[in-house]
């Protein structure tokens, strides 16, 4: 009782779900991540190579450019370089000000928080991290190289659109 039989199948009295198999379900305690996909993995630093090299270098100023850019202007890149570098011998506490900005990207595109918590990304792979929140920026026309004045200049000039193809004339 309970089971249907067709052509040999036996199917339980859930719909749709053969006997002796479970529907996929994701554990009760682990969430399911919620938002889009970032654009590019957390360890594609290979990607972009002159960014990956500045970050291993230079991390402070990667996150200076991003928060230039995610604060469209109000923190310029030489303020968000030195937080974040006063913040690098304090007990390597720079994670925090990392993280904090790696959720208002996450926040303000709808990202997944993936594959590790915002958190956890800035305290064991800061510079994968600020390269792929990055290269998520430059995906988006928003190149944080150009910074927030170069940015909304370039827009103005193309207005929100590409570039015109360019061809040499006769």
């Amino acid at each position: 009782m309970g089971r249907i039989e067709t052509a040999g199948e036996v199917q339980s009295p859930v719909k749709g779900v053969a006997v002796g198999s479970y529907p996929q379900t994701h554990h009760p305690m682990q969430p399911q991540p919620v938002g889009r996909p970032w654009s590019t993995g957390l360890f594609d630093c290979h990607l972009d190579q002159t960014q990956a090299v500045m970050t291993a270098l230079l991390p402070c100023v990667t996150f200076g450019q991003i928060a230039e850019v995610l604060d469209e202007g109000e923190m310029t890149c030489p303020l968000g370089s030195f937080i974040y570098m006063l913040m690098m011998p304090a007990v390597c506490s720079q994670w925090i000000m990392g993280s904090k900005y790696r959720s208002k990207l996450r926040n303000k595109y709808g990202l997944v928080e993936a594959p590790y918590s915002d958190v956890v990304s800035h305290i064991f792979c800061p510079c994968c991290a600020l390269c792929q929140e990055s290269r998520e920026l430059k995906s988006r026309g928003l190149d944080p190289t150009l910074g927030w004045n170069g940015i909304v200049a370039q827009q103005h000039q193309y207005g929100n659109e590409a570039p015109p193809a360019q061809a040499m004339s006769k």
